[in-house]
C-alpha cells in the first residue's frame, strides 16, 4: 500500500500529468481518497517554488543553446503566450485567474505551467504560490469526484 501513495506522490510531481494523473489512479487501485488527495497535493505542489524560482532563469539561459535551446524557447514562449492570456482576461483579478487556470482540469493548465505562467508575469511569489496551492486543491476536488463518478459507474457496469 505505501508503495501505491509513493507512485500517488510521483506522478503528481510529474509535469502535464501532475494531480490530475494521481488521483484517478489512486482511485482506480482502491486507495482511500482523502490520503491520496493529501499526498497527490503535497507532490503536486512541492516542485512549484522550485519553478517559481529558478525555472524561467533556466529557461532563458538555455534558450540560445545547441542541443536543448528549441525546446526551452517552447516553454518560455508557452508560459508567456499562457501568462499573457490569463493578465488579458483577468486585469486586476490576476490572482483568482491563476487560481482558475490551476484548478480547471484541462490539458496544459496545471501547477507546472502556472507557477511559469506566474514567473514571467513577474506576480510576487507568496500571491502566485497561494493561487497556484488553491487552485491545485479544486483540481483535486474536480478530478477526485470525476473519479469516484467515472470509475464508480464502470464498476457497476462490469
Amino acid at each position: 500500500m505505501l508503495k501505491k501513495y509513493i507512485l500517488v506522490f510521483f506522478i503528481s510531481m510529474v509535469p502535464l500529468i501532475e494531480l490530475r494523473g494521481a488521483i484517478p489512479y489512486a482511485v482506480l487501485f482502491n486507495l482511500p481518497l482523502l490520503p491520496s488527495y493529501i499526498v497527490a497535493i503535497i507532490g503536486n505542489m512541492l516542485p512549484v517554488p522550485i519553478i517559481f524560482l529558478f525555472a524561467r532563469k533556466v529557461l532563458e539561459w538555455g534558450a540560445d543553446k545547441p542541443i536543448i535551446g528549441k525546446f526551452f524557447t517552447f516553454c518560455l514562449k508557452k508560459g508567456k503566450k499562457g501568462g499573457e492570456k490569463l493578465k488579458a482576461k483577468a486585469g486586476r483579478g490576476l490572482f483568482f485567474a491563476l487560481l482558475l487556470f490551476v484548478g480547471i482540469p484541462v490539458p496544459g493548465t496545471g501547477a507546472w505551467t502556472g507557477t511559469l505562467a506566474a514567473s514571467l508575469l513577474d506576480m510576487d511569489f507568496k500571491s502566485s504560490i497561494l493561487a497556484v496551492m488553491c487552485g491545485v486543491v479544486l483540481a483535486g476536488i474536480i478530478m477526485g469526484l470525476a473519479s469516484s463518478g467515472l470509475f464508480g459507474a464502470l464498476s457497476l457496469a462490469f
